[in-house]
């Protein structure tokens, strides 16, 4: 058996853009259901959603007959919750808050094994490695791990180009959130200067080599962005979905019924 390609990395590194949905609501059943969907990539939270090792386990394996490419978000960079995921088979991460140069090569070491890096040897024991089916894991994972480093405060933008200059860092994620939060627009993502600095950080992304990402629900500004060239763009979120949807057929129902 061999170590699977990260189709996910080599489309990135092909310049193609790849479309996908954000899993906040921490159960594998409904990210199946997303699975069959058409999305490229689905988002696994588990930064701000209600996960935990178990539950990413259950949901990569609830995703793992689908094409659709999990992508993993961790509570923070800490090197042993990464080697803790990339044991129980994600690829591919996105790592929230990286705020400097020096952060996102920690991460890149996290993720790789000697001499390249200081990620653990437990291949044993590892879903990653299927248990050790896949004999040339230990030589071949490295290349295999795809990082996208999150960059969402103004601090961070300000260290963007040296962020996406390091070397095993393959995106650029831009958290519009956060990034509206430290630029004092709490609550405002799509303000004008918000969207200004989202523009220029794209370009830059770009012009260092790397593929730009961000999360946007509003569909027209999500066009404009995948046309300025983000590469990674996640257009909704199954909460969201859920609850707008919800809200919808009661408010329709409940507008014809009397009391």
């Amino acid at each position: 058996m061999r170590t699977p390609d990260n189709g996910f990395k080599q489309a990135l590194a092909r310049g193609e853009t790849q479309i996908g949905l954000w899993l906040g609501l921490a159960d594998p059943g409904s990210a199946e259901l997303c699975a069959t969907c058409g999305f490229d990539w689905l988002l696994i939270d588990g930064e701000h959603a209600p996960n935990e090792l178990r539950t990413i386990l259950a949901t990569l394996q609830a995703l793992a007959p689908y094409p659709a490419h999990p992508v993993l978000r961790i509570p923070h960079g800490d090197a042993t919750c990464i080697k803790q995921v990339l044991e129980i088979g994600a690829q591919t991460l996105l790592v929230p808050m990286v705020e400097s140069a020096d952060h996102a090569r920690e991460l890149v070491r996290a993720m790789r094994y000697p001499p390249a890096g200081v990620r653990g040897v437990g291949s044993g024991l590892a879903r990653s490695s299927r248990w050790n089916a896949y004999p040339d894991y230990l030589h071949e994972a490295n290349e295999r791990q795809c990082l996208l480093a999150q960059v969402e405060t103004t601090g961070a933008l300000a260290q963007l180009q040296e962020i996406a200059s390091v070397e095993g860092v393959d995106g650029v994620f831009i958290g519009p959130a956060d990034l509206a939060a430290s630029m004092g627009h709490l609550g405002e993502p799509t303000h004008p200067e918000v969207r200004s600095a989202i523009e220029g950080a794209i370009a830059t992304i770009r012009a260092m080599g790397k593929a730009p990402g961000i999360l946007c629900v509003d569909e027209v500004l999500a066009r404009h962005y995948i046309g300025l060239g983000a590469r990674v763009v996640a257009v909704g979120v199954d909460t969201t979905l859920l609850a707008q949807a919800a809200r919808s057929l009661a408010a329709r129902f409940r507008a014809g019924v009397g009391k």
